[in-house]
């Protein structure tokens, strides 16, 4: 078996194939062989597992999974790397490579169609560009049980950040709605080919059974979180004025208030209860 992280192997397979790197996509195949080894150990994987890859590269996580989990099933993107593939996992009985946008797929049919009777999980380096949005895809699938991925290190703290914090954001709050967050480890620029500019982090997010706070009409929480945090630096009221602008700064000040919120704060200083509050009497506001 090729070790799949040895640059001779990776330049020979890929030259052999005429494969160049896209920098659209943000392809960065692994060379370290320690890191997909540990980012599969770190999933917790067994025979009842099914797993959901995105964007194998040449397959050198993928392997690992396959060693270690029920099936696999790797969505890439890249046609081009159709061939190498077919080569790199040739084999692999409990694999199969779908070529396609999993920001296109329903995860849920995905799940269904492929895991039946398993413990669905995603385990992944994910491709740096579209990270928010598969994991928001992912996240909100409501199907994943566990995520164990590796994403930029800046994200992986805005992913985890708390109130008050530089880092924290609407993703912020998203991501803690719908899961319990941890950081891993590090990965460096140097484990990988073409060298990224930035350091990496594998972070695992296990689904929650229900989200930490009650709310009325979830999709008016997140309107009321994503107001909050479109304009950092103005205070809440400012920041909720504009984003609910058919609703008068003092029915806003009316929820702020009925919440035992002051209208001064920042969003950045509240937490998921705090939010959850306002979103019901802001709810409460626009039905009258």
């Amino acid at each position: 078996m090729k070790e799949l992280t040895d640059i001779g192997v990776i330049r020979d397979v890929l030259d052999r194939n005429g494969f160049r790197f896209s920098k659209s996509m943000g392809q960065n195949f692994l060379t370290a062989p320690w890191v997909p080894q540990r980012i599969a150990d770190e999933a917790g994987l067994d025979g009842s597992t099914g797993v959901l890859e995105i964007g194998p590269g040449i397959g050198c996580l993928t392997v690992q999974l396959s060693s270690r989990a029920g099936r696999v099933l790797s969505v890439e993107l890249d046609k081009k790397l159709m061939p190498i593939l077919a080569e790199t996992l040739s084999g692999y009985e409990n694999v199969e490579v779908l070529f396609g946008d999993i920001l296109k797929q329903d995860i849920a049919a995905l799940v269904r169609d492929n895991f039946a009777g398993m413990r669905p999980v995603v385990c992944a380096n994910l491709p740096y560009n579209v990270t928010s949005p598969v994991l928001t895809k992912l996240l909100t699938s409501g199907v994943i049980e566990e995520t164990t991925v590796m994403v930029q290190r800046e994200v992986a703290r805005r992913i985890c950040a708390e109130p008050g914090t530089a880092d924290y954001s609407a993703f912020s709050i998203m991501c803690a709605w719908y899961c319990d967050r941890e950081i891993l480890f590090d990965v460096p620029p140097d484990c990988f080919v073409p060298r990224p500019k930035v350091t990496s982090s594998v972070i695992k997010l296990k689904r929650r059974p229900a989200p930490p706070a009650e709310v009325k009409d979830e999709e008016l929480f997140f309107r009321v979180v994503k107001a909050a945090f479109a304009q950092r630096r103005k205070t809440l009221l400012n920041a909720l004025s504009a984003g609910f602008p058919g609703l008068s700064r003092a029915d806003i000040e009316g929820a702020l208030t009925a919440s035992g919120i002051s209208a001064d704060v920042r969003g950045e200083t509240l937490g998921i209860y705090e939010f959850a509050q306002i979103c019901d009497y802001i709810g409460g506001v626009m039905q009258h």
